[in-house]
């Protein structure tokens, strides 16, 4: 596939081993209010499952450069995808494999956009709704038309689209966006927390089929 695909919200080995080829294995950390929570140790351990051709996210909410350097020199991710505030303290690669994630409102209208941090410093870039209690899997869509433009008035940024996707809408986000990657969590999943492996078959199964209408 063309299309970054980000499985987030990972809790087991089976799921982690769908994984595509090129896309990446999310693992929400130290963030107790979520189904997905795992600690530092319990997502080093999961790392040894993602397929050698995928990459290993954290995804964590304001955390302590403390937290950031264990990630990246415990547990071994390869990227870290931050809500909320970045930390201080951090080194340059560490800054360049951070992914802020920009929240966007469900219903945007002529709201202002957020500004998108430069590239210099943050090569990938996520989209995500706003106002959500927890990071990922909450299933609230961002407006697609504000990050359209977002994507469009940045050209060749990495921009992953999360928020409420599905199997069943997928191609029509790509399509209304034209993000280089999705990210989903709650979407391929038979109950919070708990992932289907069916449903994560489908989900790449529609990003293939929307490639092959769109070569």
């Amino acid at each position: 596939m063309k299309t970054f695909v980000k499985f987030c919200g990972l809790k087991d080995r089976e799921a982690v081993a769908l994984v595509p080829s090129g896309g990446a294995a999310g693992f929400v950390v130290e963030v107790p209010g979520s189904p997905r929570n795992l600690s530092v140790e319990a997502t080093a351990a999961l790392l040894e499952h993602v397929p050698a051709e995928a990459e290993a996210w954290a995804v964590v909410v304001a955390p302590s450069a403390a937290l950031v350097h264990r990630l990246f020199d415990e547990a071994g991710v390869d990227r870290i995808q931050v809500y909320g505030a970045i930390p201080t303290g951090l080194e340059f690669l560490e800054v360049h494999h951070l992914v802020p994630s920009m929240a966007i409102l469900p219903e945007a209208g002529d709201a202002e956009l957020p500004k998108v941090p430069p590239a210099e410093d943050y090569p990938r870039i996520h989209l995500d709704a706003a106002g959500q209690p927890l990071p990922g899997g909450s299933g609230v869509r961002p407006d697609w038309t504000a990050c359209a433009k977002i994507v469009d008035s940045n050209p060749g940024r990495k921009f992953v689209l999360a928020g409420g996707l599905t199997p069943e809408n997928v191609a029509d986000a790509l399509a209304t966006v034209n993000p280089w990657g999705v990210d989903v969590s709650s979407g391929i999943e038979r109950q919070p927390g708990v992932k289907d492996p069916d449903r994560m078959r489908a989900f790449l199964a529609a990003v293939e089929r929307f490639e092959s209408g769109h070569a």
